[in-house]
């Protein structure tokens, strides 16, 4: 069965302004409710995760700064939340999400969490409504229980994973590959394991192209035993704050692809949803709901 993590904690209010993102993590869940691509039975609440694993990947004095809200304004700042209590209760929870998923992958083939793919947040400071790294947690989560070794990061959000590569950068054992606009924040990229840059406006056939050429490749290459993949959807032409092309059935192709390739290749695969920012909801919400679909056709 086909495994989600849902909080209610993740539709978390903010301050007139800052709304919108938590805005479709519940429409999504109703959504694939109402159409019959899951049941109620497909999700799970997830709890926070216990600090040691967080301290695995995030310095002790950023992380003590996050839970007592004694960052200082200008590393607050460069998140882009006003941060609160239950915002980083919020991030903890996401990060547990993530790791539980994580064990449900390996059970299942896959599974997802409705929210993460907090890629921007670096070992000791957030960045880009990014605070804890959730992947980047989970695969310290997974390798400390002895679960899976060699982990890939499959990155497709339309912005790099600079987070993730300073995490990892000098780590064998995770190997990080971003896909990103090249033009797109952050404006100084980070060096992942494998970074390919896509000029503005790429297209479906150019993407898919360069993707379905890499991908086999690399997992022949690094031989990953788990695999984890964001899958955001601001890599379509009408997402605000990305600047590529796609269109909905390409990013669904996209997903198709990575996610047929894992099963092909019978490696768990844990998708964290990441960002998606057009300025029609229903336009977002149909984007990450073809990722569930997909995973209920291919794998179960």
């Amino acid at each position: 069965m086909l495994k989600i993590a849902y909080h209610p904690i993740y539709n978390h209010p903010l301050p007139e302004g800052h709304r919108f993102p938590m805005l479709k993590y519940e429409l999504l869940r109703d959504q694939l409710l109402y159409e019959g691509t899951c049941t109620r039975n497909n999700f799970f609440e997830p709890t926070a995760l216990d600090d040691s694993f967080i301290l695995n990947v995030h310095t002790t004095d950023y992380f003590n700064d996050l839970k007592n809200l004694t960052l200082d304004a200008r590393a607050a700042r460069k998140i882009g939340f006003p941060l609160s209590e239950e915002l980083i209760a919020r991030e903890i929870i996401i990060a547990g999400g993530t790791a539980k998923a994580s064990e449900f992958a390996i059970e299942n083939g896959i599974s997802m969490n409705i929210a993460g793919g907090t890629h921007h947040a670096y070992s000791n400071r957030g960045e880009g409504f990014c605070m804890l790294n959730d992947q980047a947690i989970g695969a310290r989560y997974l390798q400390e229980k002895k679960l899976a070794e060699k982990i890939l990061i499959v990155d497709l959000d339309v912005h790099q994973g600079n987070g993730t590569a300073e995490i990892f950068q000098n780590d064998p054992s995770v190997f990080t590959f971003s896909m990103h606009g090249k033009s797109n924040y952050p404006f100084k990229k980070e060096v992942s394991d494998l970074d390919i840059a896509l000029e503005d406006g790429c297209d479906d056939d150019t993407y898919l192209s360069i993707l379905k050429d890499i991908l086999p490749k690399l997992i022949q290459s690094e031989n990953p035993d788990f695999i984890y993949y964001l899958c955001g959807v601001d890599v379509i032409a009408s997402d605000k704050l990305g600047k590529l092309s796609l269109s909905i059935e390409g990013c669904k192709e996209r997903d198709r692809f990575v996610l047929q390739t894992c099963k092909d290749r019978h490696i768990p695969v844990m998708c964290s949803m990441g960002g998606g920012y057009s300025p029609e909801i229903k336009t977002i919400i149909d984007a990450h709901a073809n990722t569930f679909r997909l995973a209920q056709s291919i794998f179960f």
